[in-house]
């Protein structure tokens, strides 16, 4: 079993950037492909971001150029660092982890995810 538990959310206004973080359980961290997802009310969970167990990323094209996904294995732990916020960005972000390693975009191959963080943007 994994546990990941994120952190960092909050209040901001557009053009504001925040830190995204979570932690995970389990001796594996680094073989695993890590990712974070949003949901805004109404809508369906969506990718955001993707870091592989090699360190590719991936980035949604709604976000690429703004946001920035890195890990620290060592601490087994994944970031977002989001810059330029905008109030389409205001969603519950979700970590996740898939313990295959593989890089994927749909949210159900990820086996594991935490409780998810408020963010909220304001215009």
């Amino acid at each position: 079993q994994v546990q990941l538990e994120e952190s960092g959310g909050g209040l901001v206004q557009a053009g504001d950037s925040l830190r995204l973080s979570c932690t995970a359980s389990g001796r594996a961290f680094s073989s695993y492909a890590m990712g974070w997802f949003r949901q805004a009310p109404g809508a369906e969970r969506e990718f955001v971001a993707i870091i592989g167990r090699n360190g590719g990323m991936y980035y949604a094209h709604s976000v690429e150029g703004r946001f920035i996904i890195s890990r620290n294995n060592g601490k087994s732990a994944v970031f977002l660092q989001m810059n330029g916020l905008k109030p389409e960005d205001t969603a519950v972000y979700y970590c996740a982890a898939n313990p295959t390693g593989d890089v994927d975009y749909r949210p159900y191959q990820y086996h594991y995810w935490g409780q998810g963080t408020q963010v909220t943007v304001s215009s």
